[in-house]
Order: structure tokens, then sequence, then C-alpha cells
């Protein structure tokens, strides 16, 4: 089956899981998927990460395990949320000094820059702008 939305599917995977309390999804891999990955790996909502060959040849898949507080009857997702800006029948694109805070700064915009898939704190400081991926909180 294909996907025309590839990280939009990646996103709903997330929000389905933390939603049924799983602590591992698994999703095919991409190199923007495992940048996305990393990014919310090293901002605090992942745990971690593993691309790694799937069950056929040439099928990468991406594990992403899933971080939650608290003990195991009161657990809570550290992702509250994720929202897709740009998708595939309407791009959005933004200057640097149009680069939404999200929540206030608790949240965070991940962009695609040609300096490369960054948080939209990084690109403030880089002074680049760039298509808005997502935002997460």
């Amino acid at each position: 089956m294909s996907v025309t939305d590839p990280i939009a599917d990646m996103l709903t995977r997330i929000r389905n899981a933390t939603m049924m309390g799983h602590p591992v999804v698994a999703m095919p891999s991409s190199k923007l998927k495992v940048e996305i990955a990393r990014i919310l790996k090293e901002e605090g909502y992942l745990e971690g990460y593993d691309a790694a060959e799937g069950e056929k040849p040439g099928q990468p898949v991406l594990r992403l395990k899933i971080k939650y507080l608290g003990e195991r009857r009161e657990r809570k997702a550290v992702i509250t949320g994720l929202e897709r800006i740009s998708r595939p029948g309407r791009r959005v694109y933004t200057r640097k000094q149009d680069i939404p805070w999200v929540l206030s700064g608790i949240g965070i915009a991940i962009l695609s820059t040609p300096k490369g898939v960054m948080t939209g704190q990084r690109a403030r400081q880089l002074n680049v702008g760039g298509e808005l991926i997502c935002k997460v909180w």
C-alpha cells in the first residue's frame, strides 16, 4: 500500500501509539523520518530510535521508543500533541522572522531548511527559513 504523505503517516502512528500507551512504534524508514526522530530524541520527546533493516530486504524499518512519565497506571506520554503543517497539497514555507513559537516556547516547530532538518529555535539562531514540517508539544 502506498502512502501519499509519509510524514503525516509517521505522526499519526506516534499519536495512536501514545494514546494506547504502546512503548514502541514501528514504521517504514526514510532519511527525513530519521532526521525527525533524531530531533524528537534530542528535544526529549522520545527515549530513542533505531533505523534497521526490515524483514524484507531493501525495506528499512524505523522503530521509535516513546517516552512516558509517571508510574505504570498514571503514566502519561511526553508528547501531548502533533500537528502536520506543510503537506503535499499545500506546502508552507516560512521566513526566519516568521518561524512560529509553539505554545509560547513549550513545544517545537520542525523545519526543513537549506542547512538541513532542524527545530525552529535552531533555525532562528542560524538565520534561515524553510518548509514548516510539523509542530510538536
